[in-house]
């Protein structure tokens, strides 16, 4: 992990320490103590009667030595790969615990099942090497923070990264070749409202021993807050597209009235359509170029991501959504001309629900950002009505961590959107739509733009080809009058049905 990725993600994480330092005691229930023959079912029970009883703080108490690292400090905090855990089994994958210290304070209890019976995975100090760092006592009982996954994704003779669950109730995942950006969450409460977000975190976790190499993981994790407790079942499959199944069963100690399912994080800096003061020497810094929507009515819509000038959330209201996610569609690394942190390699997120969730709307929040450190995108689902007090809510889905997502609009979709000046008032917006569809310019004709804003005033509308490239580019004008927003909507239609995904934006100044 690189500088930048680390300090994004300690500052994400941060929100779960808040509160008093107060410790639970270390999970002692039938089916999920050390010894017990392990019992989804008895988790789900333990996380009911958890949410019955009153909210205590994870233990974030630490030494001083600890609690004082600096980010260098801290990163010099190695696991000794030899000690990872069925390092010698040859099951395919392995652990390595994450250590306490810096901003990982909150105390996580690791336990593996094999044979089905819950084990402890115990704190020992001389599983890592801390470098510079004044080891503790070797009788030490500081606990993990969370844990590395590794598994021959990159190749069949070497172990490599895959999977970290370290911070609030936060994971990612990498597939093939890959590098860490996007980032997934267990369960969002009051995101972007001015009273707070709340930070749920993993309590605890159980990890399933796989078969002698086994394609598959099974986790199992226990969710605590102020608000609510959960457990989630997790199914990893890593490779070329790595695969995350999530089944969560929550339990709300108050009533909810505005939750995240499936949120999704990630960072958008500034790029084609978005560099009002840019001076870097870079195209574009983000980790997703936009969030992708398959609506339960079957309409693919594409919205572009943007670093605004002040805090936007956006709701897309629908039922029984069919997928959505924050896609890094632009694989060129000229797109972006940085060698250092690649961000042309990091990872598309797809969630495909299973089930029906009934009504309600996925929500985008943008936040302003002036460094790359700050994750300012966030996407989950939010339910129509709220989450009452007592009561169990499940929700099942997948999270594709992946170069693609293995849903892909059967139409021209949109490579780049582009903004600028358009005489004194107006904006100028440039989108270039490619499929095959633009590779014969007989194609073209007939073709005919949909454009709304809403809002504001559409003129100078021009489609062009580029057929070499498979391009359509749609460009028109924006005259806002004196609004300081605008909701467009552009679609492509031939023969009174779409050949494009439908392209939203919201400008604002």
């Amino acid at each position: 992990m690189n500088r930048r990725d680390f300090l994004r993600l300690a500052t994400i994480a941060a929100g779960a320490l808040a509160g008093p330092g107060h410790a639970l005691a270390a999970i002692d229930a039938p089916g999920l103590k050390e010894g017990e023959v392990f019992s989804r079912d008895k988790l789900l029970e333990y996380a009911k009667a958890l949410a019955k009883s009153a909210y205590v703080a994870p233990d974030s108490t630490l030494p001083a030595s600890l609690q004082s690292l600096n980010y260098d400090q801290y990163v010099s905090i190695r696991f000794r790969p030899e000690r990872a855990i069925w390092s010698t089994d040859h099951r395919g994958f392995v652990i390595e615990p994450l250590h306490r210290g810096f901003i990982y304070a909150a105390l996580v209890d690791l336990f593996t099942i094999e044979d089905g019976r819950v084990l402890v995975v115990p704190y020992e100090p001389d599983m890592f090497d801390f470098g510079s760092i004044a080891p503790p006592a070797p009788d030490s009982k500081l606990g993990f923070s969370g844990f590395r996954l590794k598994a021959p994704i990159d190749s069949p003779d070497r172990l490599d990264d895959f999977a970290i669950f370290q911070g609030a109730t936060y994971f990612r995942a990498i597939a093939r070749n890959q590098i860490y950006g996007a980032v997934a969450r267990g369960l969002a409460i009051n995101t972007g409202e001015a009273s707070g977000e709340q930070f749920p975190f993993f309590r605890a976790f159980w990890i399933e021993r796989p078969q002698q190499r086994s394609d598959t993981l099974a986790v199992h994790a226990l969710l605590d807050s102020e608000a609510a407790t959960g457990a989630l079942h997790l199914t990893l499959t890593p490779g070329e597209n790595t695969i995350i199944d999530v089944d969560a069963t929550f339990y709300p100690r108050t009533k909810i009235d505005h939750v995240g399912i499936a949120p999704l994080n990630s960072m958008y800096l500034f790029g084609p359509n978005d560099r009002k003061g840019v001076d870097d020497v870079r195209v574009a810094v983000h980790e997703s170029s936009g969030l992708q929507m398959l609506t339960g009515g079957g309409e693919w819509i594409w919205r572009p991501l943007q670093n605004p000038e002040t805090l936007q959330i956006s709701g897309f209201v629908d039922k029984t959504p069919r997928g959505f996610g924050l896609i890094q569609r632009n694989r060129d690394p000229a797109a972006f001309e940085d060698s250092q942190h690649r961000y042309e390699t990091q990872p598309s997120v797809w969630i495909t629900p299973k089930g029906d969730w009934g009504e309600g709307s996925i929500q985008l929040v943008e936040i302003p950002t002036d460094a790359e450190i700050h994750d300012n995108i966030i996407c989950y689902w939010r339910p129509k009505n709220a989450l009452e007090a007592g009561q169990e809510y499940a929700f099942s889905y997948r999270t594709n961590w992946c170069w693609t997502p293995p849903d892909t609009p059967p139409m021209a979709v949109v490579h780049e959107t582009r903004i600028g000046a358009f005489g004194a008032k107006r904006r100028m917006f440039v989108i270039d739509f490619q499929g095959d569809i633009f590779a014969n310019a007989d194609n073209i004709r007939g073709i005919e733009p949909n454009i709304a804003a809403n809002p504001g005033k559409i003129s100078d509308v021009s489609l062009t080809l580029d057929t070499q490239r498979r391009i359509g580019r749609l460009s028109f004008g924006l005259d806002p009058e004196s609004e300081n927003y605008s909701e467009m909507r552009a679609v492509l239609i031939k023969d009174g049905k779409p050949v494009s995904e439908t392209w939203l934006y919201r400008w604002t100044p």
